[in-house]
């Protein structure tokens, strides 16, 4: 390495421009070696997750997904995506227990509002409203719906944009008859 240096100094003296060349073509090098390197991706997430359909609920052409997916450290990220939504409407979004025909079902977690223009909400739960922690193992077992809700007060609260079972609701023979209005609070 000292020889290399010596000659860097004594072609330095003797040829700026191959110089120039040289050092160029070494950072070049050394770019092209950083950039090759494979770069990791950490998740948060472990790659289990399920997607459930949300069917309209009232007279609205609203419609869409709620998927459910694992974090590392056992909670649930809730994914509602609805198509049918626009302008700057924040609709509420509840987890009730139940299948989505029970009128009245009792609200087992208060989701992240739903961005109309986007059409989207992302929740993290570890627990229910009731505080009782819940993993994503439990998560996907329990007999319950999703409801998008056209308002979270007055009339329009009891107005269902669009709903879907989860868990062990899918199983449920009501599956697609009716849509129960929520309970007002």
């Amino acid at each position: 390495m000292i020889e290399l240096a010596i000659f860097s100094i004594n072609f330095n003296r003797s040829n700026k421009k191959g110089m120039k060349a040289i050092m160029l073509g070494l950072g070049v090098a050394v770019f092209g070696l950083i950039s090759c390197q494979k770069s990791e991706q950490i998740s948060e997430f472990t790659g289990n997750q399920v997607t459930y359909a949300l069917q309209p609920g009232s007279s609205y052409a609203v419609s869409g997904t709620a998927t459910l997916k694992e974090k590392k450290d056992g909670s649930t990220v809730v994914l509602v995506d609805l198509s049918g939504t626009s302008g700057d409407a924040k609709y509420p979004v509840h987890l009730h227990l139940g299948d989505l025909s029970v009128a009245g079902a009792p609200v087992a977690a208060l989701l992240s509002p739903l961005a109309a223009n986007a059409g989207k909400s992302e929740t993290n739960v570890a627990q229910l409203a009731d505080e009782t922690k819940i993993a994503y193992a439990d998560f996907v077992k329990l007999k319950a719906c999703i409801k998008v809700h056209l308002s979270d007060s007055g009339p329009s609260k009891d107005v269902i944009l669009a709903a879907g079972n989860i868990g062990s609701a899918v199983s449920s023979p009501n599956g697609r008859a009716a849509v129960g209005v929520c309970s007002s609070n």
